[in-house]
């Protein structure tokens, strides 16, 4: 399959996807999330990947959902759109390959869903973490399940509704980055960690996935498909207009709650 939005590349058991779109600090539209979910379902299928790489391109692994894709939809329309925006989530927990998110620079809101998505996650120094649609009048629902399974009720809300931005080395203290290297380290430390895997049994690998994933209280797509629901009609109130017309606008949002 010919990608755009992502690009795809496979050596030694171990495959590659690189989010491609750096001109726009990788942000998910319609089509990159379309390319996102056909990539990763391809590295799935393929007998001769045993492990999957998100990578990024520029200089951020990626900053969300592009915010002029919040405008002129219907509720039904937001609903499909969300849960396109939302569809690796349920993708990278149903694949039997570990998939490991290789994170640089920003990973917010729906990016930051992203690195939580991932099985594993190796950040670079400097990099940052934040689940921060809050601030422009949305809310990180889609983001906070695979969020929650790692931090537990508290940490979710407090990083989901302030917003705020954490470090790389707090994000490795929180459990959601698995370790932390200098930047010029990331490529390496990926890779290792990633041939590491790729070297165990597949059928342990598996078995080990399905099993960890298995042993969650509450269904994780149901969780996911609620919120996406939430989020959906969220986008439809005029505060959600607000939010982004007001950030676009570089100006303070004025909050209706309507």
């Amino acid at each position: 399959m010919s990608y755009t939005n992502v690009l795809v590349d496979k050596r030694e058991m171990i495959g590659f996807i690189t989010l491609n779109r750096p001109q726009a600090m990788n942000t998910f539209n319609v089509p990159f999330a379309r390319e996102l979910n056909d990539a990763l379902w391809e590295m799935e299928k393929d007998p001769e990947i045993r492990v999957v790489v998100i990578n990024a391109n520029g200089k951020h692994f990626s900053t969300g959902i592009a915010l002029d894709e919040f405008k002129g939809k219907t509720p039904k329309e937001y609903r499909e759109f969300i849960q396109l925006m939302d569809e690796h989530n349920h993708t990278i927990a149903r694949m039997t390959k570990p998939v490991i998110a290789s994170v640089k620079g920003y990973a917010l809101a729906n990016g930051a869903g992203l690195s939580f998505a991932c099985d594993l996650t190796v950040a670079a120094e400097d990099a940052k973490f934040g689940t921060t649609a809050i601030n422009v009048g949305l809310i990180c629902l889609g983001p906070a399940v695979p969020l929650a399974r790692s931090l537990g009720r508290k940490k979710t809300l407090e990083m989901v509704l302030t917003g705020d931005i954490i470090s790389a080395a707090e994000a490795e203290r929180l459990g959601l980055v698995n370790k932390v290297v200098p930047a010029d380290q990331l490529e390496a430390a990926t890779l290792e960690l990633a041939a590491k895997l790729a070297a165990k049994s597949p059928l342990a690998l598996r078995t080990g996935k399905a099993g960890i994933y298995a042993m969650q209280d509450v269904p994780y797509h149901q969780a996911l498909d609620r919120l996406s629901d939430m989020f959906a009609a969220l986008c439809t109130t005029q505060d959600a207009e607000e939010g982004v017309k007001a950030f676009l606008e570089k100006r303070k949002p004025v909050w209706q709650e309507r």
